[in-house]
C-alpha cells in the first residue's frame, strides 16, 4: 500500500482521519499508537513526534533521515511506512501495525530461547542487514526492544531513527550502551561493521539471557567492552559460540559481516548451515513460536503506557524545518 491509497480522498492526511487507539510505546519526542484510518478501517500504528522537541534537541536531520530511510525500504522483516504527514504541533509516520508486540517481551517472558529459536531469529537480522548494507544504510540501534514480532512468527525492525547512510564512516556516538561497538566507544569512525557487532550481542543475549558486557553504570559496560572479556556459559551451542566470536571481535580485519566475503561469511557460518535462505526470505520456514494474539487488531502484547496530558507549543510556521514533510 502506498501513501496516495491511504488517503483516499485526494487531500492530505490529517490526525483527525484516524481513531486513536491504545499507546504502543513511548520515547524522547512522543509515541506510537494503535490506530484505525476511518475512511477504510485499516489499522496502523501511528508515531506521533513533537516538533518542538526534536528542534530543541536538534534532531531534525536524524527524523528527517528515518523518514526517507523507510520510504526506501522493501524488506518482508523491516516495518512498512505507509504515509507521513505534520501539523503545527506535531509530525506523524503511518506504520504498519505489528501485532505480536516487542521481541524484548517475548524474550523476558522465555527468559532465554533455545538454540532453534536464536538461530532462526539472527538469520532474518542478518538478511536485514545484508539489506540495508547494499544501500549503504547502517542502522545503528539493534536491540530486542526494537525488534517486532508479528503474527506468523518472524520478526520485523523497527525504529530507524539512529540510521543513516554511510558510505565509508562516521563518528556520532549512539546506540543502547550493551550494544555498542568499541569503534564507536574509541570514536575512531564507525559504519557498517557496527551492526555486525551489535548481532554477535544479540545472538548472547538470546542464547543466555542477557548481554555479555553488564553492569549498573554505562562507564562500567564500556569499560567491559574495551576489556572484550567474554564468558560462554555452557549452554551455548558450540558454532553458536563460534559465531558471537567471530562478530564480537574488535579488530575490523577479523570482524565477520566486514571481510571480502561480506555478510556471506555469517550466512555460511556453520551454525546456519541447516536453513535455507531463500526459505527464510519467502516465510516459508514454520516458527517454533507464534505470539498468542486473538485477532489482526489485539493490542495485548504491548504493555500499557499512561496518556500523556501536556500540548506541546506549536511551531510557528516560519521556523518550521518540516514544512515539506
Amino acid at each position: 500500500m502506498t501513501e496516495k491509497e491511504l488517503d483516499l480522498s485526494g487531500k492530505p492526511l490529517a490526525a483527525a482521519e484516524f481513531s486513536l487507539g491504545k499507546t504502543l510505546g513511548t520515547g524522547a519526542f512522543g509515541r506510537v499508537r494503535f490506530v484505525t484510518y476511518k475512511s477504510t478501517g485499516k489499522h496502523y500504528a501511528l508515531k506521533t513526534l513533537k516538533k518542538a522537541a526534536i528542534i530543541k534537541m536538534k534532531q531534525v536531520d536524524h527524523i528527517m533521515s528515518e523518514k526517507a530511510i523507510l520510504n526506501d525500504m522493501k524488506h518482508p522483516f523491516i516495518v512498512n511506512m505507509f504515509g507521513a504527514f505534520h501539523d503545527p504541533r506535531y509530525i506523524y509516520m503511518v506504520l504498519e501495525y505489528i501485532v505480536g508486540g516487542e521481541f524484548f517481551t517475548h524474550l523476558r517472558k522465555a527468559g532465554r530461547f533455545d538454540n532453534e529459536q536464536s538461530t532462526f531469529y539472527s538469520a532474518q537480522i542478518a538478511a536485514i542487514f545484508e539489506y540495508c548494507h547494499s544501500k549503504d544504510i547502517v542502522y545503528r540501534d539493534l536491540k530486542p526492544e526494537n525488534i517486532l514480532i508479528n503474527d506468523d512468527g518472524y520478526v520485523k525492525l523497527t525504529d530507524f531513527g539512529f540510521a543513516k547512510v554511510i558510505e565509508h564512516r562516521t563518528y556520532t556516538l549512539c546506540g543502547t550502551p550493551e550494544y555498542i561497538a568499541p569503534e564507536v566507544l574509541l570514536n575512531k569512525g564507525h559504519g557498517k561493521p557496527v551492526d555486525w557487532w551489535t548481532l554477535g550481542i544479540l545472538v548472547y543475549e538470546m542464547v543466555v539471557g542477557y548481554p555479555p558486557f553488564v553492569d549498573e553504570d554505562p562507564m562500567g559496560i564500556y569499560q567491559k567492552i574495551l576489556a572484550g572479556k567474554i564468558t560462554f556459559p555452557k549452554i551455548f551451542h558450540k558454532e553458536a559460540k563460534s559465531l558471537v566470536k567471530k562478530l564480537l571481535t574488535p579488530d575490523l580485519g577479523k570482524r565477520f559481516g566486514n571481510l571480502k566475503n561480506g555478510p556471506n561469511d555469517v550466512k555460511e557460518h556453520k551454525w546456519f548451515k541447516d536453513l535455507n535462505w531463500d526459505d527464510l526470505l519467502a516465510k516459508k520456514i514454520e516458527p517454533t513460536f507464534k505470539p498468542p494474539v486473538k485477532s489482526a487488531t489485539d493490542t495485548s502484547m504491548f504493555d500499557d503506557y499512561p496518556d500523556s496530558e501536556e500540548t506541546p507549543p506549536a511551531v510557528n510556521e516560519a521556523q518550521d524545518p518540516f514544512t515539506n514533510w
